[in-house]
């Protein structure tokens, strides 16, 4: 089973009134949701409380790194990614966009995982 596409949403979920943590005030938290889907129909879930340019990220450095690759090599998936990000830096807004990706690819292998013990 391989993958066939990778599905990215951004979404910014206000909260219910401003909040703070003593260094910094926001009133709303961007959610970047990955959805794995293999060519099975299987669907696997992932995502990242990030900026929006995390998205952005993943259409333009990730997606073609992943799709058509075996569902259970992730680990090998990981490593591609982070060798795909070298030339924007891995910290920060990449490493949250890999982030999303990897637990979404996780998600759809224990799918795989499940499905093959049933």
């Amino acid at each position: 089973m391989n993958i066939e596409q990778l599905e990215v949403s951004i979404y910014r979920i206000p909260t219910e009134r401003p909040e703070a943590d003593g260094t910094f005030h926001w009133d709303a938290t961007t959610l970047v949701l990955v959805e794995a889907v293999a060519d099975s129909g299987l669907r696997g879930l992932g995502f990242s409380y990030t900026t929006a340019a995390a998205g952005k990220l993943i259409q333009d450095l990730l997606i073609e790194e992943i799709v058509g690759r075996p569902v259970d090599q992730v680990s090998a998936a990981w490593e591609t990614m982070i060798r795909a990000v070298r030339n924007v830096g891995l910290p920060g807004v990449a490493a949250a966009a890999i982030s999303a990706v990897d637990v979404s690819l996780w998600d759809l292998r224990a799918q795989d995982e499940t499905n093959k013990n049933l």
